[in-house]
C-alpha cells in the first residue's frame, strides 16, 4: 500500500519553518521592550537588516500581529497579538481557580469584583464579575491599571521586585517625569498595603470610584493576582477592618493556600 506524500511545505520537520522563526524574532523583540519601536531598532533587536525586517512586518500587519503608528512610523504589537496575550493570561491556572470566587464575592458584597494579573504592560484585568445591581462602573477585560492611581496597581507595586516596579513606573510616568513628593507618597501607600494586606484607592483614576484589592500568592510566596472590588465612593467601605475588606482578604488567603502558599 502506497503512503501518500505531503507537499513540501506540509512535511513534518524537526527544524520547523525557518522563515517563521526568523520573523518571530521581531515579535519577541516587541514583546520584550513593551513599546513601539523604530524599524532600525527593531531590526537590530531581531538581528537582521531593516530591508529584511520590513517584509516580515508588512505580513504581520496584515495578520494583526503588528501595527504601525501613523504619526511616528514606529511598530508595535497589533490587536491580534494583544488578544492572544489576553487569552493566555485568562488560561493561567490561578485565574481559573479564582474565577468562581469573584462571582461569589460580587453576589455576597454587592460590588463589582475583578481579577488582575501582571501582564507585559502592567496590571491587567482578565476577569470581571459585575455587581447584581447596576453601579454604573465598568471594567473591561484587557484594561491595564495604573500603578500609582489604582488599588490593583499599588498592590502589585507593593509586592513585585523593585526593578520590575521601577521599569513599569518609568513607562507609566512618561514625559510627566518626577514630581516632588510623588515618590514619597507612593512609597507610603506601598508600605501601608504590605502592612494591611490590601491596597485601596479613593477617587483615584476616576472621580467617584473607589476600590480595594487583596493579593493572592503562589507556593513560592509570589503575588500572582489581585482580587479587586470596585464601587461608587459614596457607598464603598474602605475600612481595612470592615466587612468588605475582610471578605476580600479572606478570599485571597484561601486561594493562596489552594496554590500552596504558607503564611509566615
Amino acid at each position: 500500500m502506497n503512503t501518500p506524500t505531503l507537499p513540501n511545505e506540509e512535511k513534518a520537520s524537526p527544524r520547523g519553518i525557518q522563515s517563521i522563526e526568523v520573523g518571530g524574532q521581531l515579535l519577541i523583540a516587541l514583546a520584550h521592550h513593551g513599546r513601539p519601536m523604530a524599524l532600525k531598532d527593531l531590526a537590530r533587536e531581531g538581528q537582521m537588516a531593516p530591508a529584511k525586517a520590513h517584509p516580515y512586518l508588512v505580513s504581520f500587519i496584515k495578520l494583526g500581529l503588528v501595527e504601525q503608528e501613523a504619526s511616528s512610523g514606529r511598530y508595535g504589537l497589533g490587536p491580534l497579538a494583544l488578544q492572544l496575550g489576553l487569552i493566555s493570561l485568562q488560561q493561567y491556572e490561578p485565574v481559573r481557580l479564582a474565577t468562581p470566587r469573584i462571582e461569589e464575592l460580587a453576589a455576597q458584597l454587592q460590588v463589582t469584583v475583578a481579577i488582575a494579573v501582571w501582564g507585559n504592560r502592567g496590571p491587567t484585568i482578565v476577569r470581571v464579575a459585575e455587581a447584581p445591581s447596576p453601579v454604573h462602573i465598568s471594567m473591561r477585560h484587557g484594561t491595564v491599571m495604573s500603578l500609582r492611581g489604582t488599588a490593583s496597581g499599588r498592590l502589585f507595586a507593593a509586592h513585585l521586585a523593585p526593578a520590575v516596579v521601577q521599569a513599569a513606573l518609568a513607562a507609566e510616568d512618561g514625559a510627566e517625569g518626577h514630581k516632588p513628593g510623588k515618590n514619597k507618597d507612593f512609597d507610603e501607600q506601598l508600605s501601608q498595603a504590605r502592612a494591611e494586606g490590601l491596597a485601596r484607592s479613593l477617587d483615584g483614576v476616576v472621580p467617584g470610584v473607589s476600590a480595594l484589592a487583596a493579593p493572592v500568592f503562589d507556593d513560592q510566596g509570589r503575588m500572582v493576582l489581585s482580587l479587586t472590588a470596585i464601587g461608587p465612593s459614596g457607598h464603598f467601605d474602605l475600612d481595612a477592618r470592615g466587612p468588605l475588606a475582610c471578605a476580600l482578604k479572606r478570599a485571597g488567603q484561601e486561594l493562596s493556600r489552594q496554590l500552596g502558599w504558607l503564611a509566615d
